[in-house]
């Protein structure tokens, strides 16, 4: 056994160990394959890979600094004294490893053949869903991946990840069953309203409100209905933001999301961040109501009583729901009308509604994009799919062309995302250039 023994000889092998295995722990952008229009777009990925890259560095960094304690001073330190160091740098190699998978999900999925396309497409639909109306905040990047299950989630920019880092980029994960067509632009615009909810600090100063509201109730009824919404407003705000981005279709994918056995429909409780699916689908609507005007959303939420019929539930469900429906519309204009000090005086509403929304509006640019594709696919990433949501529910397409359109649509605003980003790199260097063109004239 040709080896000294000891603990500063075996911590120091260890540490030699972690630093071969960091070495392997490779930049995207060096072993990800994918087609150019797939790719994250260029601030994106700069973003993840010098987060990434600097994390990677402190650790080589700290790794170092042990092994040249370990050869000095260290080598007189208890054995227990030197493992504990030792148990710190691997914690924080842990963390960058698991930071690491997190964007690997992201973006391993982009070599996939059609998926990296629509992935692509839906980061620029993202983008779009972020943008206010009016006001102004800093956007984060957003990045688009796939998994299993029914619902959709968000990793949101600037909150902590393991190791105590602050995220560069907001990473939705999508449904796999939402790709592509009916109900995907639902979920994503759900999830980047938790973002833009974050970024305006929406939820404290909702619940406040809320908080107000219920405190003035007199009625028992009413007041137990406003602390359930103080409860739910992070998820009701953000049906909201998905409502006022795409109009119809946002209610419709929702359905489509909670449509389950009624024993779950009619689930009441408060340890769930949402509100039951019952009443979800029926706030929506209402929401729907309050922001774009028209009798289709009481046509939803009659189709919704249809489907699953209160009366059927006991004295107890059924008093619930009616409670919370009465205060439907209060809630509804509460949120609308909120003014956010991030907003300087602008409500909601005004920050996230377009016009173009509006179901007459979808409509008349339904008909128009028929007998002019061309422009629909000139539009903004959000009006034209709640431009299908609408067709949809109106029964002007079969969910089969919507699968398709939708389809066709994120692998275009890939294209095209790729195509701007590289020319106005092109531009930049050009811009650059010109001064010394000039001077060897």
């Amino acid at each position: 056994m040709n080896r000294p023994l000891g603990a500063a000889w075996f911590l120091h092998q260890e540490s030699r160990a972690l630093l071969a295995r960091l070495a392997r722990v490779k930049p995207f952008m060096v072993q990800e394959t994918m087609v150019p229009a797939a790719n994250l777009a260029p601030a994106t990925q700069i973003a993840i890979e010098r987060f990434l890259q600097e994390g990677r560095g402190e650790l080589r960094t700290a790794i170092r600094r042990f092994l040249r304690w370990l050869e000095g001073p260290g080598r007189r330190a208890r054995p227990a004294a030197m493992q504990r160091r030792y148990t710190i740098l691997k914690v924080r190699f842990t963390d960058i490893l698991t930071q690491f998978d997190l964007f690997a999900d992201a973006i391993t999925q982009r070599s996939e053949q059609e998926i990296g396309l629509w992935l692509s497409g839906l980061d620029v639909v993202a983008a779009d869903g972020l943008e206010l109306v009016e006001g102004d905040y800093d956007m984060p990047p957003v990045i688009c991946y796939l998994d299993r299950g029914a619902g959709a989630a968000i990793r949101r920019a600037r909150t902590r990840l393991p190791g105590d880092k602050e995220n560069p980029v907001a990473i939705v994960r999508v449904p796999r069953e939402r790709m592509v067509g009916h109900g995907v632009a639902s979920s994503l615009m759900h999830e980047v309203g938790h973002q833009g909810a974050a970024l305006l600090d929406l939820v404290p100063s909702l619940r406040a409100e809320i908080g107000e509201r219920q405190a003035r109730a007199a009625d028992p009824g009413q007041r137990r209905a406003w602390r359930c919404w103080g409860i739910w407003i992070s998820e009701i705000v953000a049906d909201f933001w998905s409502v006022a981005k795409v109009g119809v279709g946002s209610t419709l994918g929702l359905i489509a999301v909670v449509s389950l056995p009624p024993p779950f429909v009619f689930r009441f409780t408060l340890a769930d961040p949402h509100p039951f699916p019952w009443i979800r689908v029926m706030l929506s609507a209402t929401i729907g109501e309050r922001v774009y005007p028209d009798r289709q959303w009481r046509e939803i939420r009659e189709l919704w009583r249809r489907l699953y019929p209160v009366e059927r539930q006991s004295p107890a469900m059924r008093t619930i729901a009616g409670d919370l429906e009465r205060s439907m519309p209060a809630l509804a204009e509460l949120i609308a009308d909120h003014r956010p000090a991030k907003l300087r005086g602008l409500s909601l509403a005004r920050a996230v509604r377009s016009p173009d929304r509006a179901a007459r509006s979808l409509r008349s640019l339904h008909q128009q994009w028929q007998a002019d594709p061309a422009t629909g696919r000139d539009a903004p990433p959000a009006l034209a799919l709640a431009v299908l949501g609408q067709a949809r529910w109106d029964g002007l397409i079969t969910p089969e062309q919507e699968s398709r359109q939708v389809g066709q649509l994120l692998t275009d605003w890939a294209v095209r995302s790729t195509y701007e980003a590289a020319q106005a790199a092109v531009d930049t260097q050009l811009t650059d250039a010109a001064p010394l063109a000039v001077v060897a004239e």
